[in-house]
């Protein structure tokens, strides 16, 4: 992972987000973490972005794996039409 200063970004954004699309980027302020950049080649990496960062769908997947493992469902096989 390559690291850069938050003064590095200011005056090197381009290059940032050049080296972001290969791998992620740390951005440090004095020294500690401060920020991640993370490049996505199209529009299916920025929505798995956005999903797996999504509190409410992670909710929303926890509580129906909570929901299979209480037996709580319908197989497929056991829809009809």
């Amino acid at each position: 992972m390559k690291t850069h200063t938050i003064t590095d970004a200011k005056n090197g954004i381009s290059t940032i987000i050049r080296e972001a699309e290969k791998e992620e980027v740390l951005i440090t302020r004095y020294g500690k973490p401060a920020a991640v950049v993370i490049g996505f080649h199209d529009d299916d990496d920025w929505f798995d972005y956005r999903l797996e960062h999504d509190a409410t769908f992670l909710s929303g997947i926890a509580k129906a794996r909570e929901e299979i493992r209480q037996g709580k469902f319908v197989a497929l096989g056991d829809l009809s039409d």
